[in-house]
């Protein structure tokens, strides 16, 4: 797919990603409108997103984020990134009135929403998906940041299986632009505020293991965070900790976003594949990392992930 090809003839382009945005979305939607306006400058190009978390603040173009999702006259082409349309939120009514819908992804659960569809299931995320669509001679210093801070956080630093010889060659052209990596790596993904750590560390302690240790679960209430004065954006990170713990192959997290209702996030090592879990609830994502809602109790919620957990678990046995 030739990008600037795509948006030929376009006046207005709108760029929308998943509610609760990551690294990879943020740095995707941001790169994505920093090419498109060095490259086609007479054309409005405008991103919608929740508010993401300050961290990802140096990316270029993160104060022109509108997260009020106002009314606005169709656009001529919609980018729909690191998702599928059905997880926009606010941003959802643009992707139904555009003239043109395109989708960029990486997700193996996204069976394409749009008129054009790039979803490439092996790229280690959609900034490197993105990494591939545009012209290297194109690339400046701002740009590259953006693409590699949605590398390095869909990769997990590079540690997630999911990167390859071709992210780690792509990484390494980014950096030649001359950007502060590891301070990027260092703020953005590693460091956490003293609440963070705090709520971390409850839910560390709070945590359960079960099918003989193999799987662990923690989760946060609403009446915690409130306690904390935390939102979702501080429990980053979490997921990733409980599935550190020596032994464990599956880990659960959840919070509470509503009466009944969780946001789960899965990590695996190579012996579940957390996003064939996360499909049967509605979700999806990697096979190593993946994430749905699910409605009920908390032990509802986790009787039933643990019944596809460990089916997988028993089928190597």
């Amino acid at each position: 797919m030739n990008l600037l090809q795509e948006c030929t003839g376009a006046k207005r382009i709108g760029i929308g990603g998943h509610v609760r945005p990551d690294g990879d979305c943020v740095g995707a939607c941001l790169a994505l409108e920093q090419y498109l306006k060095k490259e086609l400058p007479a054309v409005q190009v405008k991103v919608f997103l929740e508010r993401p978390a300050d961290i990802f603040s140096k990316i270029k173009g993160f104060g022109e984020i509108d997260s009020s999702f106002p009314e606005e006259e169709a656009f001529d082409v919609f980018f729909v990134l690191d998702c599928s349309w059905d997880r926009l939120g606010g941003a959802e009514k643009y992707f139904h009135s555009a003239a043109k819908t395109i989708n960029i992804d990486h997700h193996v659960s996204n069976t394409g929403s749009g008129d054009i569809c790039e979803i490439r299931p092996k790229a280690g995320s959609t900034c490197e998906v993105l990494y591939d669509l545009m012209e290297r001679d194109k690339l400046d210093r701002d740009l590259a940041m953006a693409l590699y801070i949605g590398i390095i956080h869909d990769t997990g630093v590079f540690q997630y299986s999911n990167t390859t010889p071709a992210t780690m060659e792509k990484a390494a052209h980014l950096i030649s632009f001359g950007f502060d990596f590891p301070g990027l790596i260092e703020e953005t993904f590693y460091q956490k505020t003293y609440l963070q750590t705090q709520i971390m560390g409850r839910a560390l302690m709070e945590s359960v293991r079960f099918m003989d240790g193999r799987c662990i679960v923690s989760v946060v209430d609403r009446k915690t965070m409130d306690f904390y004065d935390v939102t979702h954006k501080d429990l980053d990170g979490i997921v990733n900790q409980l599935r550190n713990i020596k032994g464990v192959d599956c880990a659960i997290f959840m919070y509470e976003t509503g009466v009944l209702e969780y946001k789960v996030s899965l990590r695996s090592t190579d012996k579940v594949d957390v996003a064939r879990v996360a499909s049967y609830f509605g979700g999806g994502g990697h096979i190593r990392a993946a994430g749905c809602t699910m409605k009920g109790t908390f032990h509802d919620c986790v009787n039933n992930l643990s019944l596809h957990i460990e089916r997988q678990l028993l089928e190597e046995v």
